[in-house]
């Protein structure tokens, strides 16, 4: 028998994160997302999440939820201070200035 650390239940871990890891996690989840689209009928795939117990999803189902639960909270603690995010402004399809992304 071997011993390993295991995080208690009730534990609350705060954690710092950098632009850069944001955005690796967002790229992840699109990454997730554009696969859940690719296998199977996109309403079939959200209604899962949405519907599902987490047990119950397929593996790329909870990590798409897991992943948009760290984004989201990233997010909402960024807004939450407005010193650690700017707005900006870019260009969108039919802006003189738009240049497509390949």
């Amino acid at each position: 028998m071997i011993k390993v650390k295991e995080i208690n239940d009730d534990a609350i871990i705060d954690i710092k994160v950098n632009k850069n890891f944001f955005l690796m996690s967002k790229d992840s989840l699109y990454t997730i997302f554009k696969h859940l689209l690719k296998n199977e009928s996109e309403s079939e795939n959200l209604q899962n999440i949405l519907t599902k117990k987490f047990e119950e999803l397929s593996e790329f189902e909870r990590c798409f939820y897991t992943l948009t639960l760290l984004v989201s909270e990233i997010e909402k603690n960024a807004l939450s201070n407005k010193e650690l995010f700017k707005e900006k402004e870019i260009s969108e399809p039919g802006d003189p200035n738009y240049v497509e992304v390949k």
